[in-house]
């Protein structure tokens, strides 16, 4: 397993846990190490994650934190949109389309644009 899949794996573990977990368990959870588990909450947090706790009391990830959109070219959401009007789910294409698109680009993807 990648690391980048790795930390993504642990936020989702930390999401399943309303109250703080042990480190542990989520390396139990993950199949790592209990120190690879602590390196790892610290690269989280050093990348914006809001995780509370610390070793020997467990962690919890604060309700509200979301991974960052994907962010696309002009031209990638361009060719996005473009693709996404063929009849076929075109409504429904374009709603996950507009859940990908930075707030920058708002509008970008509704219908009456080109």
């Amino acid at each position: 397993m990648s690391r980048a899949q790795r930390l993504l794996d642990l936020i989702q573990a930390l999401r399943r846990h309303r109250r703080p977990v042990a480190g542990a368990v989520l390396a139990a959870d993950l199949g790592v190490s209990l120190r690879t588990v602590y390196r790892d909450i610290e690269t989280l947090k050093a990348q914006g994650a809001d995780i509370e706790g610390e070793a020997g009391l467990g962690y919890v990830l604060r309700p509200g934190f979301l991974l960052p959109p994907l962010m696309f070219s002009e031209e990638e959401i361009e060719a996005l949109v473009l693709g996404s009007r063929w009849p076929l789910s075109g409504r429904l294409r374009r709603r996950r389309l507009e859940g990908l698109c930075p707030s920058s680009r708002e509008g970008v993807v509704s219908p009456g644009r080109r």
